[in-house]
């Protein structure tokens, strides 16, 4: 955030007058914020083509389900493990690795001849994007000053929204528009124009960088991690098609054993050789633990919502997937704007409060999108929508872009990846458990018997009960905000937060 504190100029720390002074850093934001559009945008994309997907392969609604819920998984299970690889072997290194196998699952899942090989090309998609995606945030906190930070989270925020919005809406018009015959695949295949460029512009311009330390990387918490949450997600996400069977129950119940393994492992790994694969000394951060709290329910939200709202449409009302695509503009102008504003202006001035007014801004959002969905019933019209749909996008703006800036704000920069995955798991683990909830909430009062012209209002009934229930979501945000420092520790140029002494730092070669 930016700094509103006055302070001696000899207290800047030379890592900090580099990073100032270092024009190429902003080049640098530019190719990772594309990299976190990508990720944004192929976590949304697939749900609008999905009727074509289906029609052209023959694909299950198992398989469907596997083709959206692998890419989820895979990334998840991956994302801590990432964080940390970035630390021991390069943000940078990292960064590049992931790009290039996301890039070639990109080509992988747009050339699959069935539905087998484009559910692995996507479970290979998400783990590579979990390699990539925590470097990201790492890259940010490693390259720019502290006072800079604030507007560069704000960008942050603006892409999150447009990635949103513009995942459905790319891909409607990538669907409809059938380019070259291939139907739903350009979908997957634009990803290797802009892969490619970023791998050669990220190898130019991204600075590397690396925990101070030698660490190692803990492969015994990378196995826990990653089984307590398969056992988690998995079940969640196959519960409804399996009929939510008792070794679903078992196995999250199980998850919990396994977190409280980690934990007392962690803490061993920690005295032993201090290279523990979650760094348990950032929840003594009070920005952190209660940031972390804020976002697995503000991602349980999200997942509820998000998908709700697609059915809802394109099921429900029957809509095409270019008109579900294009209704969703005014949420995303509505979020970036606020998402900038927020972390540029708002919260520096007035902390805390704004997270807090974003949470009961979207709660009003919500309530007046039911009402409207409820008044209108059938015949509800795009530009009826507009309004619960900027107040919406205004209410995430002011929670999103601010919300990591205060997670992150306090951590020292050897940990970054580690926090970095952390706040990217944290997500997605919310994010799951909003789409298990969807199997309660929405699918859980629609009779799989119904008949065709009883789809549209059930639907339409099972989008409102389900706003209800986001809306109650929201309440439980704004309370748990209250844990959030009243006004956020702001960074001063040349702090303990700017870059150690021993901080690791690899210049790329200026290049005429």
């Amino acid at each position: 955030m930016t700094s509103t504190t006055p302070h001696p100029p000899e207290a800047a720390a030379p890592g900090t007058a580099a990073a100032a002074n270092d024009r190429r850093r902003w080049f640098a934001l530019a190719i990772v914020m594309t990299a976190a559009f990508m990720d944004l945008v192929d976590v949304t994309i697939v749900n609008v083509a999905i009727p074509s997907i289906q029609k052209d392969t023959g694909a299950t609604f198992a398989s469907i389900q596997w083709i959206t819920a692998g890419y989820a998984l895979a990334f998840a299970a991956g994302l801590i493990t990432g964080g940390r690889l970035g630390d021991i072997h390069g943000r940078k290194t990292l960064f590049l690795i992931g790009m290039t196998g996301f890039t070639i699952a990109s080509a992988l899942c747009g050339f699959a001849g069935n539905p087998e090989m484009l559910v692995a090309s996507r479970i290979l998609q998400g783990a590579m994007a979990s390699l990539m995606v925590p470097q990201v945030l790492s890259i940010i906190h490693a390259t720019f000053p502290a006072e800079e930070r604030g507007k560069v989270f704000g960008m942050f925020g603006a892409v999150i929204g447009l990635g949103a919005v513009g995942g459905p809406i790319l891909g409607a018009l990538l669907t409809e528009w059938n380019l070259f015959g291939l139907e739903w695949r350009p979908i997957f295949l634009i990803n290797l124009p802009v892969g490619i460029a970023g791998l050669i512009l990220g190898a130019k311009f991204i600075t590397e960088s690396k925990a101070p330390k030698a660490l190692k990387l803990d492969l015994v918490g990378v196995a826990l991690v990653t089984l307590g949450l398969l056992m988690l997600l998995y079940p969640l996400t196959r519960g409804r098609e399996l009929g939510w069977p008792l070794w679903g129950h078992l196995s999250m119940a199980g998850s919990l054993v396994v977190f409280a393994a980690l934990v007392a492992y962690e803490r061993f790994k920690a005295r032993k050789d201090g290279s523990p694969l979650v760094e348990l000394s950032l929840f003594r951060v009070k920005s952190f633990a209660a940031g972390i709290a804020v976002q697995l329910t503000f991602g349980l939200a999200m997942g509820i919502f998000f998908l709700v709202w697609t059915l809802y449409m394109q099921i429900g009302l029957g809509w095409s997937a270019l008109r579900a695509g294009l209704t969703g503009i005014p949420f995303s102008i509505a979020m970036s704007a606020a998402a900038g504003m927020s972390v540029q202006s708002l919260v520096p001035r007035f902390g805390r409060k704004v997270l807090q007014a974003g949470a009961l801004v979207t709660l009003v959002g919500m309530l007046l999108y039911s009402w409207e969905a409820d008044h209108f019933g059938m015949d509800i019209k795009s530009w009826q929508m507009a309004l619960p749909l900027v107040v919406l996008g205004i209410g995430m703006g002011l929670i999103v872009a601010p919300l990591t800036d205060a997670v992150l704000s306090e951590v020292p920069k050897e940990h970054a990846g580690s926090a970095s995955g952390l706040i990217n798991t944290v997500m997605q683990m919310g994010n799951a458990l909003g789409l298990g909830l969807v199997s309660v909430v929405f699918f859980g009062s629609i009779d799989d018997d119904l008949q065709f012209a009883e789809i549209g209002p059930a639907f339409s009934d099972a989008f409102q009960r389900s706003l209800w229930v986001v809306s109650g979501v929201c309440a439980v945000i704004f309370v748990a905000m209250f844990l959030l420092p009243a006004k956020p520790k702001q960074h001063l140029e040349g702090a303990a937060d700017d870059l150690p002494s021993d901080e690791v730092t690899k210049e790329p070669a200026l290049t005429p």
